[in-house]
């Protein structure tokens, strides 16, 4: 039977504003990339998310990004090594105690928005990222788009990678994320969605905004939390995959 994790972004509330529905997430997912509280996230609402991920077994991942709440994380910046690795760091062993106080552990990485594009093929900022993951726990795993820098290098160092593909988003026909300045950039039809994902885990294929194919080969299949209807899109791609004999379970 052919097995497929699916990870979920959450975490990302911060004080009254609320982002997604992390209680409902954590139910249909078996990995959860958690805000660290730089992009977005506050430990209260941290803690409460690391709690549901470990009643439902849901793998516990870092996902961390620059010190941008106010653009999500999704603005590019060029954050000098002296400040990324440590500011690294600092978020994946926030994200640690918050989860030991839970009684779960963090098991990977994942960077959010802005800072994982970058990854993809800036060798600076994804040696930064390497070499923090390295420092803290050279046992966490590395989630990242096949091909990238970040994945190579942290192959090369010794770290466990897992490549990702995304249900809700657009890809470009060389196989990179679609900018979400453009029309198609996001998904949010469940039925498309799911359709396509199912399509990616039994082919390694996957249809590009042209019409194109792009061959994928992926450990994971990313829902974005903060994508409209998200929780019914996680739901239709798992309800698709088990109907079809794909196990969901975590990479």
């Amino acid at each position: 039977m052919p097995s497929i994790d699916l990870n979920s972004d959450i975490g990302e509330s911060f004080g009254a504003w609320r982002m997604g529905d992390d209680g409902a997430m954590v139910e249909v997912v078996s990995s959860a990339n958690v805000a660290c509280g730089f992009h977005a996230g506050d430990p209260r609402g941290i803690l409460a998310t690391v709690k549901a991920a470990v009643a439902h077994g849901v793998a516990i991942g870092a996902h961390v990004g620059y010190r941008d709440l106010a653009g999500f994380g999704r603005r590019d910046m060029d954050v000098a090594s002296a400040d990324l690795i440590p500011e690294t760091i600092y978020q994946i062993g926030a994200l640690q105690g918050l989860a030991a106080a839970a009684g779960g552990r963090v098991t990977y990485v994942k960077p959010h928005g802005a800072l994982y594009n970058f990854v993809i093929h800036d060798e600076r900022q994804a040696g930064d990222l390497v070499a923090a993951i390295k420092q803290v726990d050279p046992s966490l795993a590395l989630l990242t788009l096949p091909g990238s820098v970040a994945g190579q290098l942290a192959e090369a160092a010794g770290l466990r990678v897992a490549r990702e593909a995304f249900a809700d988003r657009g890809y470009t026909p060389e196989g990179t994320l679609l900018s979400r300045k453009l029309p198609g950039a996001v998904i949010n039809d469940p039925d498309a969605v799911a359709e396509r994902v199912l399509r990616l885990v039994t082919s390694g294929e996957i249809e590009a905004v042209d019409g194109s194919t792009v061959k994928l080969d992926a450990d994971s299949v990313c829902v974005h939390g903060d994508t409209p209807g998200a929780v019914a899109l996680a739901k239709a791609v798992r309800a698709r995959l088990e109907a079809a004999g794909v196990e969901i379970a975590g990479f």
